[in-house]
């Protein structure tokens, strides 16, 4: 019995010894973290990239929730309520500060070229309040146009005002965009919303890139 009773001490000795020193000794585990300002900053990006980065940051501090919900919008100019929204979101409030409408500009080309599209949703259709906020159509719509990238892990193939894609993962897609921020190693930060509001993140190479895209000439 006394030889039960000191390998418990024991064993509890040991578990108290190695809960001091994960506690004290360890460093800790840190979440993510969100990078608003970063700590470097890229050469001034042109005026017209400027203002599409511009829209970015405005969001970050508007934009605090992510919402997938399917909504009736006007057309053209839709947006769903500024507080929220989608990745896709991101993208189609920073262009149309630079007065590119990708609602409309989508929905136009779909309805010239609807089969070229995904058909990922069982859409029949363009619908014109939704088509824009889908990570595969605008990806569609940007190689259309002619503005697809290589794939590269450099980081300085990624400039200012470029758009990236990536793979979450079971058929998941993620979008955001290229901000004039970097890292102290020179890795840009990315402007875009997953599931908690858009954020300015050391996110470009977290996920598979499975696109990239520039709209705008540098």
């Amino acid at each position: 019995m006394r030889y039960f009773v000191w390998l418990f001490l024991l064993i509890l000795f040991l578990y108290l010894a190695w809960d001091a020193y994960r506690r004290f000794m360890l460093p800790p585990v840190l979440p993510p973290q969100i990078i608003v300002p970063p700590p470097i900053l890229e050469p001034k990006p042109p005026a017209h990239v400027r203002s599409l980065l511009d829209s970015v940051y405005k969001q970050v501090e508007v934009t605090r929730a992510y919402d997938p919900a399917y909504v009736n919008l006007k057309y053209p100019g839709g947006d769903v309520p500024e507080s929220t929204g989608v990745c896709a979101d991101v993208i189609v409030r920073a262009f149309r500060a630079q007065g590119i409408d990708l609602q409309r500009e989508l929905h136009e080309d779909m309805r010239k070229a609807f089969s070229d599209y995904p058909r990922k949703w069982g859409m029949r259709n363009p619908d014109s309040n939704i088509d824009h906020r889908r990570v595969y159509n605008l990806m569609r719509f940007f190689e259309r146009k002619g503005k697809s990238l290589p794939i590269t892990k450099d980081p300085a193939d990624y400039q200012p005002g470029d758009v990236v894609a990536w793979d979450l993962g079971k058929g998941q897609g993620h979008i955001g965009i290229v901000t004039h921020y970097v890292t102290e190693d020179g890795r840009p930060l990315m402007g875009h919303n997953i599931a908690y509001g858009t954020n300015v993140e050391d996110a470009l190479f977290f996920w598979p890139i499975i696109g990239h895209y520039r709209y705008f000439s540098q």
